[in-house]
């Protein structure tokens, strides 16, 4: 089904109920084929609802969103998944304290033509996102260094322009193009003191945000499905039991990480990564050691030996 004939906008659009299982009469705007820029999808994924539909609804209205929630939620991964069922290009840029203004906008750069050192603008991410149909998830949105969060306020607006002063240029954004972010704060800063490196967000930029989301972990019995879709070997009843423990103990860790009893916390990737171990390894608990346990603090090792206990059933050898 037509949408926009204009070469660069979408051609089609997909049923939130059909693809997404989600009870709801929208129709969202989707290309017909997927590009280069376009997330693979993972038929594992198991979407929030809730979450899913403040998403689409960035990608059918052009509303701003950004989704707030602990790491290892799979926030960044919920954008990418819902873009990759609408073949809408997607590009992530980590907002650590090494992304610059500069980065972002773009600088000069001495080039070769035809044998000779010349000066050429490059445009950075943001002007070039600006200009195409893609969706821009800026991570760790509440990490982002003063300089770089002004730039972005610019173009926080639907229908935000971003000049470039040093090319005497006003850049329109395309009609195709999406803003996203995470933040592991709501825009207040780090209240909690898990994350460090996080700053209060401006007031005027976070109220440009038209729609915040927050996203959970997933109730175990979903996030042992991803686990077993994932390696199939604990989908099997004689691991039901084992990969029952190992989801247990991951809320475990999530509840103490939140209470600030230990640092470092289990995510959905983690409990994957665990299950593959022991495949490779042939054994639960040292499977756990090399997974996880060996990024912890040495001071917080016997707290989460004793999670292991209560989750597992057995001892971790000293």
């Amino acid at each position: 089904m037509s949408v926009n004939d204009e070469k660069g906008l979408p051609d089609s659009k997909v049923s939130v109920r059909k693809v997404f299982d989600i009870d709801s009469d929208w129709d969202v705007p989707a290309f017909s084929q997927a590009g280069e820029h376009v997330p693979e999808v993972d038929k594992a994924y198991r979407f929030d609802p809730e979450t899913t539909l403040a998403i689409l609804a960035g990608f059918k209205f052009n509303r701003r969103v950004l989704l707030q929630g602990y790491h290892g939620t799979g926030k960044s991964t919920h954008i990418e998944q819902v873009a990759a069922r609408l073949n809408w290009p997607c590009i992530r840029i980590n907002l650590d304290s090494h992304v610059s203004r500069i980065d972002l906008i773009g600088k000069d750069a001495i080039v070769l033509k035809d044998g000779k050192q010349v000066t050429e603008y490059r445009e950075g991410l943001l002007p070039w996102a600006l200009q195409h149909a893609c969706a821009l998830v800026f991570d760790e949105y509440d990490a982002g260094r003063p300089d770089v969060m002004f730039v972005i306020q610019r173009v926080l607006e639907v229908e935000g322009k971003l000049t470039l002063l040093d090319q005497n240029r006003v850049i329109h954004p395309h009609a195709g193009f999406r803003l996203f972010a995470t933040a592991n704060t709501v825009g207040l800063g780090d209240t909690t003191g898990l994350y460090h490196g996080t700053h209060a967000l401006n007031q005027g930029q976070l109220d440009r945000w038209n729609i915040v989301a927050t996203l959970n972990y997933l109730p175990a019995e979903e996030e042992a499905a991803i686990v077993a879709a994932k390696v199939p070997a604990f989908g099997k009843a004689d691991k039901k039991e084992t990969l029952k423990g190992m989801v247990a103990l991951a809320g475990l860790t999530r509840q103490a990480f939140m209470q600030g009893d230990i640092s470092t916390v289990m995510s959905p990737r983690t409990v994957i990564s665990w299950a593959e171990n022991v495949e490779i390894f042939g054994n639960v608990e040292a499977a756990f050691r090399l997974t996880f346990l060996n990024k912890c603090d040495e001071a917080e090792r016997a707290a989460i030996g004793e999670l292991y206990q209560r989750a597992m059933g057995a001892e971790i050898a000293a």
